[in-house]
């Protein structure tokens, strides 16, 4: 109980670091209605079957959306020279990982319900009836982003160039799972039956456990460093 009142704690701290300065969610939520607009004028209302292309168009949107926010995870206590006081709290480099990881994901989740929200209005789609099932894999998703995202980050916050190095590091590693998520999510914009979304969600999973045993087993050697 102890370790979570702690996690929380960074948590909270990074909440209330962002809701005074609005970097993060701004500049997120501004480059995911950016492209959704760019999206709706390439397209048009001339697309016979949107709900084919929905899914990449999101994921899309989510993803690079995201990398804005993910160079904020630890280039902002290198940034203020706090990241040496972050390491003296009393909770183990694993907590100190979790906390960022739950930060990141409550900021990409935050900017994904908007980015829903304002795709609903551009392109006219109901996704009501669709809601639950996409919110179980905009989760899993996301946890796996924010997972390998926030490791990443802590490696690349004390170069010069962190967000270039930070996406030539999170692109290629997160494709299988951005495939697996663009399949669950078309699977259920087509109505398909809830089994044939089991494959891709067996996926989703996998990675998570995946991204997250791999930050249990190095993140202390990276952020040490």
């Amino acid at each position: 109980m102890i370790f979570f009142r702690k996690l929380w704690a960074i948590v909270w701290k990074d909440l209330l670091s962002e809701l005074r300065t609005k970097e993060m969610i701004l500049s997120m939520c501004l480059f995911s209605f950016l492209v959704l607009i760019i999206f709706s004028f390439a397209l048009g209302a001339e697309v016979m079957n949107l709900k084919t292309i929905v899914p990449g168009i999101l994921w899309v949107v989510f993803i690079f959306s995201g990398l804005m926010g993910l160079g904020r995870a630890f280039g902002a206590e290198r940034d203020r020279g706090t990241l040496p006081g972050l390491l003296l709290c009393p909770l183990s480099p694993w907590g100190i990982y979790l906390a960022k990881m739950v930060g990141t994901f409550i900021f990409t989740a935050i900017m994904e319900i908007f980015t829903l929200s304002i795709f609903i209005i551009l392109f006219n789609l109901n996704l009501l009836p669709f809601l639950l099932p996409l919110g179980l894999i905009f989760f899993l998703g996301t946890l796996g982003f924010s997972a390998i995202g926030t490791l990443f980050s802590a490696m690349s916050a004390a170069t010069k160039s962190r967000d270039t190095i930070l996406s030539i590091l999170v692109f290629p590693i997160t494709v299988p799972m951005l495939i697996a998520a663009v399949k669950a999510t078309e699977t259920i914009l087509a109505g398909k039956t809830v089994t044939e979304v089991y494959s891709p969600l067996k996926i989703l999973i996998a990675f998570d456990l995946i991204y997250l045993l791999i930050a249990y087993l190095t993140f202390t050697f990276i952020i040490e460093e």
